[in-house]
């Protein structure tokens, strides 16, 4: 990511309250803008979701519940609609790639109300996007070529524990390797970032600066750039999941074509 586009799209980080929803805003730059929004996704009742779902009793080492609780919502779901199964079998045509954390808090599907064969998924460590990592570039690759998704949304969290271990020195193993990526975010925005005096509200700006980069490394593949040049419709937006308030941050980042990439990068 260019330092010119990477002071942009920093903007300036306030000392806000550490429970607001976001630290700063990420303001809009060349070839981002903040419209068209992503269109809400309606509730379905066939959503395998509650608001309070249930919680694993520990004690059932057989995780007999699991099994009861999945018997319960297939029923369910043939109920209500009989062949829902047999034609979900025969496709998948998901509109959205989501790049987010494993974090067990922020299930995809959950955050947005969606069901299964809405959203294609990919998961790793603190939502880091690397253009050797062969996982995230297939899923990539897929998803784009394959599945003709039209929007890619990069989603990372506040109260990130990847984001948090990048600030220190402890050493946690092979995952140390894996964080290099948010200590390299650390440092180009090592003066920002030590300008906040309060430590939560710097990891809270760190969790947004990753996703920037995150989302610009995924703009800047072979991949979604080819497809630009196709024509093909394709947005690249960056958000950050408050799990306080479970609300989403939109940090006014969307890319649409590759303009706002270093020149370097550009392929066309």
């Amino acid at each position: 990511m260019s330092k010119e586009l990477a002071s942009k799209a920093a903007g300036s980080a306030k000392q806000a309250q550490v429970n607001s929803r976001s630290v700063a805003t990420v303001p809009s730059v060349r070839g981002m803008s903040s419209s068209p929004p992503l269109a809400e996704a309606a509730y379905s009742p066939l959503t395998p979701i509650t608001a309070l779902p249930n919680k694993l009793d520990p004690a059932d080492a057989e995780l007999k519940t699991l099994i009861d609780n999945n018997q319960a919502w297939a029923d369910a779901v043939t109920k209500e609609k009989p062949n829902y199964f047999k034609e979900m079998s025969l496709k998948q045509e998901p509109k959205i790639l989501w790049i987010g954390c494993s974090d067990s808090r922020v299930p995809a599907e959950q955050v947005v109300q969606l069901g299964p064969g809405e959203i294609f998924v990919h998961r790793n460590i603190a939502n880091v996007v690397h253009h050797t990592d062969m996982n995230c570039l297939s899923v990539l690759q897929y998803a784009v070529e394959v599945l003709k998704v039209e929007h890619i949304i990069v989603c990372g969290h506040y109260h990130c524990g990847g984001v948090k271990a990048s600030l220190g020195t402890t050493q946690f193993g092979l995952i140390d390797n894996w964080l290099r990526t948010i200590k390299d975010v650390y440092r180009e925005h090592q003066s920002e970032l030590e300008a906040i005096e309060d430590t939560k509200v710097r990891e809270r700006r760190l969790v947004e600066l990753n996703v920037v980069n995150s989302a610009m490394n995924v703009a800047s593949t072979t991949i979604v750039q080819n497809a630009w040049q196709r024509g093909q419709k394709l947005a690249v937006h960056g958000w950050a999941h408050n799990i306080e308030d479970g609300l989403i941050n939109k940090l006014n980042l969307t890319l649409r074509d590759n303009s706002s990439l270093e020149k370097v990068y550009r392929l066309f």
